[in-house]
């Protein structure tokens, strides 16, 4: 695997690939990488002749008591992953590559009305570094494609629409959540959890089936299901921030039975705070 930390050397890597023809695929990350990322890399290798990562933990989308100095970095154990997983190219630019004038001056990108909602309510100017860095990203790289998983199921949604509404030309996929054997969705914020908090943690989880058992046996009183879930949640040993039942595609609030539907949650454990999806 080529390891790539230069624009130039990025751009080279590129050119190169299109001289030959090739198609490329994309899947970008902050690092600290689990069988969820690799599994990105292995979808991604079905769908172009290559396949370029990154890693690049974004100060953008870290809030001011975030967890930006403490977030994991295990560079050696991610590009042996990478390396197993077959990926060709791994890109690992510094904040002084992608943002050289400093964050003050940043020129941004920013998707309204789906960026605003969930976690952007309790996460002001998360979505924007997100959506920056990936638009940077996606200018670098240039792919044809580009692979996410389901279990940031409002960033990938964002990223849709960025897509769309700047026209860039690629495909995004989304892979469904790799999940532990007991149900918790994985991510790299579960190496905070404790022993005891993880054996709490799959609780998120199995509220979500209940509601969403529920909603399949007939009931529609979603502000009702909602509120018992957080009930239940906090039940648990959890801390609550949001339990939405929301329209798959525009991700509002779900009224109707007819609408396609995906529940939608986030809550703390201790210091950790996960987030879990399930489609209806």
């Amino acid at each position: 695997m080529n390891i790539l930390q230069s624009v130039n050397e990025l751009r080279s890597q590129i050119l190169r690939w299109r001289q030959a023809g090739q198609s490329i695929a994309f899947v970008p990350t902050m690092g600290n990488l689990h069988a969820g990322h690799l599994k990105l890399v292995d979808v991604a290798k079905q769908q172009a002749d290559q396949v370029i990562c990154s890693i690049f933990v974004n100060p953008m989308q870290f809030g001011q008591n975030e967890d930006l100095a403490s977030y994991p970095r295990t560079l050696e154990d991610d590009i042996a992953g990478l390396t197993q997983h077959g990926a060709a190219a791994l890109f690992t630019p510094t904040p002084e590559i992608m943002y050289p004038r400093g964050l003050d001056v940043q020129s941004y990108v920013e998707v309204p009305l789906l960026g605003d909602l969930h976690c952007g309510a309790s996460r002001a100017g998360h979505f924007r570094g997100v959506s920056t860095v990936v638009s940077k990203l996606f200018n670098l790289v240039q792919p044809d494609v580009a692979c996410f998983g389901q279990k940031d199921y409002q960033q990938l949604a964002i990223i849709r629409q960025m897509v769309t509404d700047l026209s860039f030309p690629i495909r995004i996929i989304g892979v469904p959540t790799e999940r532990a054997a007991d149900g918790l969705a994985l991510s790299s914020r579960n190496g905070y959890l404790s022993a005891s908090q993880r054996q709490q943690a799959p609780a998120l989880y199995q509220i979500l089936q209940q509601v969403k058992a529920a909603i399949l046996a007939g009931q529609h009183d979603y502000r009702a299901l909602e509120r018992q879930a957080k009930a239940d949640l906090t039940e648990a040993g959890f801390r609550p921030d949001y339990f939405d039942i929301s329209h798959q595609h525009t991700l509002a609030l779900a009224e109707h039975a007819t609408e396609p539907k995906v529940i939608l949650a986030a809550a703390a454990l201790g210091t950790t705070r996960l987030i879990d999806n399930l489609e209806v």
